[in-house]
């Protein structure tokens, strides 16, 4: 298991414990909230864009506040206040999209050139002291949001991954 590193990450509003802003996209694909990690040119606003265009919704681009419900144990996302709605696509600018304010995160996904072949089964990455599940996949290849959406099914009980 990972750790968001500090690079990523920085305590919102300063002194939070329960709070974190990270350098991430996200994004709700079948009511799943979607954490989309990587550092610039990495792909995450064109995966969101991808995903988007098969039907998820834009929850923050580029940086998403992390919270956490210590009594749940649950991760939320949410839009910084400065960016809400808003979504860049390199080659042609900023532009306003519908969003949903919130989403309980179920999924990492670490955008990374190169990808493992047959990774563990149930990796995951530590957000503010919880495991959230992960998977590494290259932003940039046709099969990336197949592969986002896939990976729900699994997280849901829709399909089963066998390996």
């Amino acid at each position: 298991m990972s750790s968001v590193t500090t690079e990523n990450t920085r305590k919102a509003g300063g002194s939070n414990e329960s709070s974190a802003l990270i350098h991430a996209t996200t994004v709700l694909v079948k009511n799943q909230g979607v954490l989309l990690i990587g550092p610039s040119g990495s792909g995450k606003s064109d995966l969101a864009l991808r995903l988007i265009d098969r039907g998820a919704k834009l929850v923050s681009d580029d940086y998403s506040l992390i919270d956490i419900k210590p009594k749940e144990n649950i991760l939320t996302a949410t839009a910084p206040k400065n960016i809400a709605g808003l979504l860049e696509i390199r080659g042609l600018g900023v532009v306003t999209l519908p969003f949903c304010p919130k989403a309980k995160l179920a999924l990492a996904i670490i955008l990374e050139g190169d990808v493992e072949r047959m990774p563990e089964k149930d990796s995951s990455i530590k957000i503010l002291g919880r495991a959230l599940p992960a998977i590494t996949i290259n932003a940039f290849e046709a099969s990336a949001p197949i592969k986002v959406e896939m990976k729900i099914a699994c997280l849901v009980g829709d399909i089963l991954l066998k390996n």
